[in-house]
């Protein structure tokens, strides 16, 4: 009898440091983990401070390379970052990525992020040259189309007519109702030539009567 309870003892007691073990080992790996953790951490929140001094003395391609590290190397990406992200490719002339980011950062921070009103600055500015970018583009495109260039419409020589794509009518929703009207321009199967395409671009196409 005291034999068994001397076994019983024994092997009680050697499960019980087993276990024990087990746990310290578990711990020693979360604590490493948590220290990889910490000192990922450290170092994200250095590379942004060194890419935010960059930024500061106007050196945007270093920022720019910095910042864009962070975002490889860093698991969740901060909050902070979106702004400071955005701030820079502004100074790059990157506007719509400059508003994109910026934007982000209103998203998730809101009203009292702690960039906020210079955050909102910026974005106007950086709205503001995508508008004048889109107008420039507008005007190329524009210019082009009005010049004395010729648009290759392709070995077939013919295009789908763009006033009634394709239809061979011009459909109109009013008021009254929906009305349809011959189109003028395209022939019979809703197609120009190569030539009276860009004649219509240029605004030198006669409609028929």
């Amino acid at each position: 009898m005291c034999k068994s309870l001397f076994v019983s003892a024994v092997l009680l007691f050697g499960i019980s440091w087993m276990a024990c073990g087990q746990i310290t080992q578990e711990d020693k790996i979360r604590e490493q983990q948590m220290a990889a953790e910490a000192a990922r951490s450290t170092m994200i929140s250095r590379m942004i401070d060194e890419g935010v001094d960059r930024m500061e003395m106007g050196e945007y391609e270093a920022a720019n390379t910095i910042f864009r590290d962070v975002l490889e190397k860093a698991r969740v990406v901060p909050t902070d970052l979106t702004y400071f992200f955005g701030k820079n490719s502004y100074f790059l002339g990157k506007f719509q990525q400059s508003v994109d980011w910026l934007t982000k950062y209103v998203e998730l921070k809101g009203t009292k992020g702690q960039y906020y009103e210079d955050c909102l600055n910026y974005l106007d500015k950086a709205r503001a040259e995508v508008r004048k970018e889109k107008a420039v583009e507008s005007d190329n495109v524009r210019e082009i189309l009005t010049s004395d260039y010729e648009i290759d419409c392709g070995p077939s020589g013919m295009v789908i007519c763009p006033v009634c794509k394709g239809r061979t009518v011009i459909i109109k929703k009013g008021p009254l109702g929906t009305t349809y009207q011959e189109c003028p321009y395209s022939d019979k199967h809703g197609y120009l030539t190569c030539e009276q395409y860009n004649q219509l671009l240029r605004g030198e196409l006669e409609p028929r009567n």
